[in-house]
């Protein structure tokens, strides 16, 4: 594990680590190894969601139109051929809190894992991942004190 983790809470760090470790791998042009899946899915996709949320913010200081979306939804479907469109939609509603869950079933945490990590690269044009995840996770424990 990187000891860049260290000022993590410790069950944030594995996620952390697989996270910089899939984004790495997806920028190479590989498949995310199964590390990530691997977590725990619910905190998994907390801290993946929120760093989805905190990108699209971040790009769309005023707000997000249906058009931002749509353009962050076709830009991580070429930018990653083994994309699916649908599942990435559903990381976007889940990310931005419009997810309005119809009854069927959610994808699976290791399908949802690999192309967040996907949608995070992509909104990342280059970036390191790192500074993002952190702020992403003092914002969970920040809503948690506060809980």
């Amino acid at each position: 594990m990187n000891n860049s983790w260290r000022h993590l809470p410790s069950p944030a760090r594995p996620i952390a680590a697989a996270t910089a470790g899939a984004v790495a791998a997806v920028r190479a042009g590989q498949e995310p190894d199964g590390d990530l899946a691997a977590q725990d899915p619910a905190q998994t996709g907390l801290i993946l969601g929120t760093v989805v949320r905190l990108l699209l913010e971040d790009g769309h200081p005023d707000g997000l139109t249906a058009d931002d979306v749509r353009d962050a939804l076709s830009s991580c479907v070429r930018s990653w051929p083994a994309a699916d469109p649908q599942v990435v939609l559903w990381l976007l509603a889940g990310a931005l809190g419009v997810l309005e869950e119809d009854g069927a079933p959610a994808p699976k945490p290791d399908v949802l894992a690999r192309h967040a990590v996907a949608l995070i690269d992509d909104l990342l044009a280059g970036r390191p991942v790192e500074p993002w995840l952190t702020a992403a996770l003092a914002e969970i424990e920040r809503s948690q004190l506060h809980d």
